[in-house]
């Protein structure tokens, strides 16, 4: 089985989130770059299905600027096969979900991939558009938001489930398909170090894809308000006590 897992270079953002002097784009001066967690359980999902089946390939695929390789290395020494880079130009970086889909669904065409494996959206645009797109441009099955994956490889069928208002919806597809996971599907292994030297020294495919033009365009980020923070002074001592115990009143912590 051929498996095709797409996933995305973010931004590492541990503290608080600041925008470029432009108002277009997320600073990343003092920030690392991984992969979206989302999509990190889509390769290792693709992993475990080839080693269930026994046999198979997986491609990780990622479009975006050379630096993008270092996240194909670290999907690689997860145990991914195979890695292609969409190679982006630096000087022009905005690709919306719909030059990206259109980029992705090139590429894979005529890969005669059994599966593409997407996470269910990207950790910073959030957009939920991708996976969607491409299938519709390769005129194939989808279904997204997925926890639980079963692949039937002589049957030539999936069985996925997703949770959904309490209650968890099932889908039978044929291959090929495109599914979209959502983080806890499973929990990703961390690389070995054979892993690491294998990812190291693998060649990296690049192909450059045209970018057509995108309907969609970005006006402007803005940080959110933070919430707003007030303390207030019940008193000193014993006479703080009475306030103190009208406060837990209050907050219905009494009986």
């Amino acid at each position: 089985m051929r498996i095709c897992a797409c996933v995305k270079r973010v931004p590492m953002v541990g503290g608080q989130i600041a925008v470029t002097a432009d108002g277009l784009d997320v600073d990343t001066t003092m920030s690392g770059f991984t992969v979206s967690p989302h999509e990190e359980c889509a390769v290792e999902e693709a992993v475990r299905i080839t080693e269930q089946l026994a046999g198979g390939e997986v491609t990780v695929l990622t479009l975006g600027p050379p630096e993008a390789a270092g996240q194909l290395r670290d999907m690689l020494a997860l145990g991914a096969h195979r890695a292609l880079l969409l190679r982006t130009d630096p000087a022009n970086p905005e690709w919306g979900p719909m030059a990206t889909a259109a980029a992705i669904a090139a590429a894979v065409r005529g890969e005669e991939f059994d599966l593409l494996l997407f996470g269910n959206e990207a950790a910073d645009s959030g957009g939920y558009q991708v996976p969607v797109r491409v299938a519709h441009m390769l005129g194939l099955p989808c279904v997204t938001g997925i926890k639980r994956l079963e692949v039937d490889a002589a049957a030539r069928r999936i069985l996925a489930g997703r949770e959904h208002g309490g209650a968890e919806e099932s889908f039978e597809l044929p291959l090929p398909a495109v599914v979209s996971v959502k983080e806890g599907i499973n929990l990703p292994r961390y690389p070995s170090l054979p892993g690491r030297l294998r990812a190291k020294r693998a060649t990296i495919e690049e192909i450059v894809p045209s970018q057509p033009p995108d309907r969609l365009r970005k006006e402007r980020l803005r940080v959110p308000a933070a919430a707003a923070k007030q303390a207030r002074l019940l008193g000193t001592g014993a006479d703080a006590v009475p306030a103190l115990v009208g406060l837990f009143g209050e907050l219905g912590v009494l009986p």
